[in-house]
């Protein structure tokens, strides 16, 4: 994060997201304003808070992808969540702290990834000791009265050592004994159900006995289950505990997205106790507060919140006052124009196009696009989401899944491997459905 300067971090989003400069920056400065806060002295430290960012657009115009791509960058521990999610039962819907506990699951996952490459080299000799001595039980025993047979064990072991690590032997059988998993207990409570469920399930696991059950299988399946059980014995829980909460509370960033649908304007008809019930359990959480997780208490002061919502039919003001004010920064994503549509098609780094000439590729079907062809197909999508529904960058999947359905379909008994789609090619794909949006004009 030290050497990502904020220009540097647009340049990197620029790769996979076109246009929406002002948020780009908005994010860059908000990523590297964490670095900044880290070189501060610690008194200082504390009392700088992040300052959280409301995006305001419309869908499919790249506010998700900003934030997703944005946490890949640093590698910081990254959630998604709907506000709407939390209306679903009741008036106030699912526990809000829900969404710290995922974060902290998802920041010790990254923690054991990073840990389990630091010992995986460890791992693997201790796997060849635990192959051999499957393959040659016995042979690892040292009889102090019989040095004949410890040097006939040790050069035998150290043949089949040899043989191992040459892949001779991947096929042969040998028994196993692999710990059987027990059957999920399921927890219903009214609060934290999904927590609660969890943590039982973990007790339930330590009390009853470990049933293990012996397997016939191959050197090469026993080599993934014994890596898998020697990597988590050398893992220290406690340390991956203790730097993943850290990491989650001072790089975490939560992605709240469909704000727009639990605020409403002033002068709706009646409180609506869900809605604001919603953004009054969102409040301090963001503010800044202590959340339990079964894995330690969790500070939310510097976690990083991003909100977004397309904002038709309210506005941000409409928005509690103590929330808006903890959401400084507000931009205003663009919608996409003729011109974004050829660029998305062409430019990205894993722009639809190239997905699509990939795939086809495994078959040895060779895709090629046409300017033209690129260019009808910015023109439909631009032209159906002006007169329809406005999806934004969505509705390039839908119009060139319809373009090249017939060639995904009939790809593996295609004589001819060289496929062109041109101008002529993809209106003539698009026929019946730019019928049917003409159609819709008339329709009342």
């Amino acid at each position: 994060m030290a050497e990502l300067t904020p220009h540097q971090t647009v340049a990197e989003l620029d790769k996979y997201i076109v246009g929406q400069t002002a948020a780009k920056r908005a994010v860059a400065i908000a990523i590297r304003n964490r670095w900044r806060r880290q070189q501060l002295s610690p008194e200082l430290r504390k009392d700088v808070t992040p300052k959280n960012i409301i995006m305001i657009g419309p869908t499919g115009v790249g506010k998700t992808e900003i934030a997703r791509r944005l946490a890949q960058l640093v590698g910081a521990p990254f959630l998604k969540v709907e506000a709407t999610k939390y209306t679903e039962v009741g008036y106030h819907g699912r526990d809000v702290e829900s969404m710290i506990r995922d974060l902290t699951d998802i920041g010790i996952g990254m923690v054991k990834q990073t840990q389990r490459t630091i010992v995986e080299e460890k791992a693997k000799e201790k796997v060849k000791d635990r192959l051999l001595d499957l393959l040659l039980p016995g042979s690892n025993t040292w009889d102090p009265e019989n040095a004949e047979d410890n040097e006939r064990h040790t050069r035998t072991r150290e043949k089949f050592r040899v043989r191992l690590e040459a892949g001779e032997l991947e096929d042969k059988m040998v028994e196993l004994s692999v710990e059987q998993k027990g059957v999920p207990v399921q927890i219903f409570s009214n609060l934290g159900m999904e927590q609660m469920d969890v943590d039982m399930q973990s007790m339930f696991d330590k009390m009853m006995p470990k049933q293990q059950q012996a397997r016939q299988v191959s050197i090469r399946e026993a080599r993934k289950f014994l890596l898998e059980q020697e990597t988590e014995a050398l893992i220290d829980r406690q340390t991956v505990t203790e730097k993943a909460i850290e990491r989650v509370e001072n790089q975490g960033i939560v992605f709240i997205d469909e704000l727009d649908k639990v605020c409403g304007p002033q002068a709706s008809h009646g409180p609506d106790i869900s809605r604001q019930g919603v953004q009054r359990d969102l409040l301090p959480v963001v503010e800044g507060t202590t959340v339990n997780t079964r894995n330690g208490p969790v500070r939310t002061d510097h976690i990083l919140f991003i909100a977004a919502g397309a904002f038709h039919t309210s506005k941000p003001a409409d928005l509690m006052p103590e929330l808006q004010g903890r959401f400084p920064i507000r931009v205003e994503l663009t919608d996409l124009k003729r011109e974004d549509f050829l660029r998305i098609l062409t430019e990205p780094k894993h722009a639809l196009t190239k997905q699509y000439a990939e795939l086809l590729a495994t078959e040895g079907v060779e895709l090629h696009y046409t300017p033209d062809g690129i260019e009808a197909l910015a023109d439909i999508a631009f032209e159906v989401n002006r007169t329809t529904q406005n999806i934004g960058a969505r509705r390039l999947h839908t119009i060139l899944e319809r373009v090249v359905e017939e060639i995904s379909f009939e790809g593996p008994d295609l004589e001819n491997k060289n496929v062109t789609i041109d101008g002529a090619y993809v209106r003539g794909r698009l026929q019946e459905v730019l019928a049917k949006e003409d159609l819709t004009r008339f329709i009342l």
